[in-house]
């Protein structure tokens, strides 16, 4: 009887399926799929859509591509088939360039469909589309940095068959006019966004006034140093900005500044909490608990389906989890930039009077050095997750020979002896062996010590930093000096020097261009900030000129602004036989 009552239930499914007209049949509504009227029909799915354009936001260095950090001399890149960033002696047009025009569409989409629902409130609608806003400013902002002006489009745009395509076509605009654009869509949803310090995963008050702080210094200084390379221009201005439009964007720049750091965005400030200032440098990058500096991140989270693996890439190889790591080696070039703690630049001492330096730890060399470099490099004789790094390149014997392998770790007997002892470092530097410090060195900025981080089976959570506070007290200095206001821009740059750990302040008199390039490079070294600082002053053809440099010109005019820097050079510390087992600086090599 049972299969008798089934039967029945499916004829009569079947005929009333029959029955159903075509257009009602190909019209069921999709279970998968939202209409635009659903998706914008409620806050989490709107933030839904919302998260997806905040993860495709550019960087022009990431944690997802290591390579990234490793260019511009500032760093060589310890695997065997990425040797051609120093190789190469230049960079191909349009190598940091991006035309994602099916982003900028998808925002504009997101504008037009979110300013049409009608079941948003009125408090989430407003701040969801301030959001949007700043996220396609910030990517106009990325893109013409990289490109000067581009087509600015502000709207989604449909081809219907045998229209005029013309209408899709857009010129491409003046790059002051792209950063004005920047500036002023900034300046239209500041107050539309949250001033709350603690909102740094998402668009705030905070982050639109940083971001028109920056887009408005470096539209200065390509108005400003401009003049230096003429030819870097194009007739329409796509190109270059006029010398006289420089100062208007310094005013900008320094009055954006002044509204964080007098805290009409919130309660930003300089990470200040460990004593020791190389730890606390450190913490800037790995603290998100407790940490002011931060004003908008690209954020991580274990076991969201969002993490990353810079850490296994680059942590110390010799007894890391799962034996990984060693990418990133900073350049000698780099690490003699931090100057020493008297405000004074000068080579690391290897030689007094004709003779060599001895060490009784390699560490030591860097004593007295700005606390910076401990936290953003990995030196010799320094320690990760409480682990002596194992960084030495051989013996040197009393004659001058070196006594070396080429392998982790290798060991062999020296002169006199028959016992093999180890004759380099498991962590090298070895040449050509990749995943090892050959240059002496491994980077520390961003590396997560948690249990867990450098193995593939859990990564890190760490968050990369795209603005922060001490940026926006370098903008402000180098906005109020370019402005003739020595004696304010020396108050900004001391403060993010102080909390370095520099004891003397700089004065008005020692506070030169050079200064805030050098700076820039030692605070944000890794960030993404060196290219484009360098394009916008317009030295990056005089700073990478695709020249060798020798080591005289490696060791001189230290802390210049204009001091080339073609090649990462790297350092080699070994032990001395005689009369006594010591550490001695091995000069440098190429």
């Amino acid at each position: 009887m049972k299969k008798i009552i089934l039967s029945y239930a499916i004829l009569l499914l079947l005929a009333t399926t029959a029955c159903m007209k075509d257009s009602k049949f190909l019209s069921v509504p999709s279970t998968s799929i939202l209409t635009n009227e659903q998706a914008f029909s409620e806050p989490a799915q709107v933030l839904s859509i919302l998260a997806d354009l905040y993860n495709r936001q550019l960087d022009v260095t990431n944690f997802d591509n290591w390579q990234s950090f490793a260019d511009f001399s500032e760093s060589f890149p310890s695997q065997n088939d990425q040797d051609f960033f120093v190789k190469r002696t230049s960079w191909n047009f349009g190598e940091w360039g991006t035309w994602d025009y099916g982003y900028i569409r998808d925002v504009n989409l997101f504008l037009e469909r979110c300013a049409a629902a009608t079941k948003l409130e009125e408090a989430d609608k407003s701040r969801f589309l301030a959001e949007a806003r700043f996220l396609r400013a910030n990517f106009y902002f990325e893109m013409t940095k990289r490109m000067g002006g581009v087509p600015l489009i502000l709207k989604s745009l449909y081809y219907e068959l045998g229209s005029d395509p013309a209408s899709l076509q857009f010129p491409r605009a003046k790059e002051s006019e792209m950063y004005d654009f920047v500036i002023s869509e900034a300046e239209a949803i500041r107050d539309l966004l949250p001033a709350n310090a603690t909102v740094k995963n998402r668009a705030s008050k905070g982050a639109a006034l940083a971001m028109a702080a920056r887009a408005a210094l470096y539209a200065g200084s390509i108005a400003k140093y401009g003049t230096n390379t003429p030819s870097v221009s194009l007739p329409g201005e796509e190109v270059g900005i006029p010398a006289g439009k420089a100062n208007a964007y310094y005013e900008k720049a320094l009055a954006f500044a002044k509204d964080i750091i007098n805290g009409s965005a919130g309660a930003y400030a300089l990470y200040a909490i460990k004593p020791d200032p190389v730890d606390n440098f450190i913490n800037i990058f790995l603290d998100k608990a407790t940490n002011p500096e931060p004003i908008f991140i690209e954020d991580y989270r274990l076991r969201s389906g969002k993490v990353h693996y810079f850490t296994g890439w680059n942590q110390p190889r010799y007894g890391a989890e799962e034996e990984e790591g060693g990418r990133i080696n900073p350049s000698l070039n780099l690490v003699q930039s931090f100057e020493k703690l008297d405000n004074t630049f000068a080579p690391l001492a290897v030689t007094s009077g004709g003779n060599p330096v001895f060490y009784n730890n390699p560490v030591d060399i860097f004593a007295d050095r700005d606390p910076r470099l401990a936290a953003t490099v990995i030196l010799p004789g320094s320690n990760f997750k409480n682990k002596p790094v194992d960084i030495w390149a051989g013996y040197m014997l009393a004659n001058g020979n070196i006594i070396t392998g080429d392998d982790r770790g290798a060991q062999r007997p020296l002169p006199g002896t028959t016992n093999p002892v180890q004759v380099v470092g498991f962590d090298g530097p070895i040449n050509a062996k990749e995943f090892t410090a050959q240059t002496g060195f491994y980077i520390r900025k961003y590396l997560d010590p948690t249990p867990g981080a450098g193995s593939r089976g859990t990564n890190s959570e760490i968050p990369f930093i795209r603005y922060r506070y001490a940026e926006v007290l370098l903008n402000a200095a180098e906005a109020a000096f370019e402005l003739g206001r020595k004696d304010e821009a020396v108050g900004y740059i001391n403060q993010v020097r102080t909390r370095a750990g520099f004891p003397t302040p700089l004065t008005e008199a020692q506070l030169t261009f050079d200064r805030i390039v050098h700076e820039r490079r030692v605070e944000l070294a890794f960030e993404g900030h060196i290219l484009f600082d360098m394009k916008r002053w317009r030295l990056a053809h005089i700073r990478w000129d695709g020249n060798r440099m020798s080591e005289t010109e490696l060791v001189t005019n230290i802390g210049k602004a204009n001091k080339r820097s073609t090649q990462p050079w790297g350092s080699g510390l070994t032990n001395i036989t005689l009369p006594a087992i010591l550490i001695m600086v091995n000069g440098c090599s190429g």
